[in-house]
């Protein structure tokens, strides 16, 4: 890029714009990654957020493959450069990294990197981050850095709006999670209420039909019928409230070790075999995490209820810059031709406008004695 006066305002408008597009922290974080790094042209820019024990509560690289990544081994401790950035706020504009004293290494399969630019994102007295970028594409001075005091200045705009931009990542994640707090609390109450009326609706009718069953068989059969009608909408209304709730397991753990743990019980509890496999999965945005989820657990219901299957397979895989969901079944299938009338039923309508509402697909295969596939694609972040 050219560093005339001013010459980098427009991308630094651009980039700001970009920012502003995420409410989700690790999205944020990518993004004010990959933006630097093409603001300033450089070949590798990393961005990471400390913990309160000497690492990186999160640590994310634009510019590195994920094969690079895997093999550089874990993520770096605050020690270094990075260290003087996190703690003392300083800007850092090196021509060579390796030959600063403070330099300490990296391992065997870090990529090497020469002339370097380093910023702490910062929000008033707290260090949110530290941001920096390293091999500028661009001929180098002789003993000189690639990076230029006006490149120092522009990041220095970035990592400032940067830093407004995490902080409303951060107070919009904690307030989402006050939502949903709250929300588990009137749905559990909710719950309770509306089951415990059906559970001694259910009861008294049931007793109603053991008084019948000498003296009035046939009342005592509509009775047993009205009994079965009520747990049918006792169990409706508890998957109903269930499934409106976002699981910790997936805020916590992510959307691959959930989908493991999750199928591991369902195969302790069912005599069909339930497995698991993912390939490949990059990070994904939360919604389209949960997204996934959900349609994985209505298919597993179908085909662990419904579809008489010995075997139901899960797998998650990328697919561009997203993941492919696939729950298949050697159950009995169904036509696709009666989706209309089986689709509320099976629970295809909401799968359907779960995928929409994340911009994803959903595809389902079966046939009458060959089983079921359900398939799901979204686009990533």
């Amino acid at each position: 890029m050219t560093n005339g006066p001013g010459a980098g305002i427009p991308a630094v408008s651009s980039a700001i714009l970009a920012m502003s597009r995420h409410l989700e922290v690790r999205d944020v974080l990518k993004t004010i990654v990959a933006s630097a790094r093409e603001l300033l042209d450089a070949e590798y820019a990393a961005l990471g957020v400390p913990d309160d024990h000497g690492g990186f509560a999160q640590f994310v690289v634009d510019g590195v493959s994920e094969e690079q990544w895997k093999a550089i081994g874990p993520l770096p401790r605050q020690h270094g450069i990075l260290a003087a950035m996190l703690h003392h706020a300083t800007p850092e504009r090196l021509a060579d990294v390796r030959k600063d004293p403070r330099f300490g290494g990296w391992p065997a399969a870090h990529p090497d990197m020469s002339d370097f630019l380093g910023l702490p994102v910062a929000d008033g007295d707290e260090i949110l981050g530290a941001l920096f970028l390293a091999n500028k594409r661009c001929p180098k001075p002789t003993g000189g850095c690639g990076f230029t005091a006006e490149d120092e200045r522009l990041l220095g705009i970035l990592a400032q709006h940067a830093a407004i931009a995490l902080t409303n990542a951060r107070l919009y994640e904690r307030s989402r999670e006050l939502t949903i707090a709250g929300e588990r609390a009137r749905l559990a109450h909710e719950l309770h209420d509306a089951v415990a009326q059906k559970l001694f609706s259910l009861r008294l009718t049931a007793q109603a039909a053991t008084a019948l069953v000498d003296r009035d068989p046939d009342r005592a059969k509509c009775e047993l019928h009205q009994v079965a009608a009520l747990a049918a909408e006792a169990a409706d209304e508890l998957r109903a409230a269930v499934v409106e709730l976002r699981p910790a397991a997936l805020d916590e753990d992510g959307l691959i070790a959930t989908l493991r743990s999750q199928t591991q019980v369902l195969d302790r509890a069912h005599s069909a075999r339930v497995t698991f496999g993912a390939q490949g999965v990059r990070a994904l945005p939360s919604s389209q995490e949960e997204a996934l989820l959900r349609v994985a657990q209505e298919a597993l219901h179908n085909a662990l209820r419904h579809s008489g299957a010995g075997h139901v397979d899960v797998t998650l895989a990328r697919h561009g810059q997203g993941a492919l969901l696939r729950v298949a079944d050697d159950g009995c299938g169904f036509d696709p031709g009666a989706v209309r009338t089986a689709g509320r039923h099976l629970g295809l309508v909401s799968m359907r406008d779960r995928a929409n509402g994340v911009g994803g697909v959903l595809t389902v295969k079966s046939e009458p004695g060959q089983g079921t596939a359900v398939e799901m694609e979204v686009p990533g972040g």
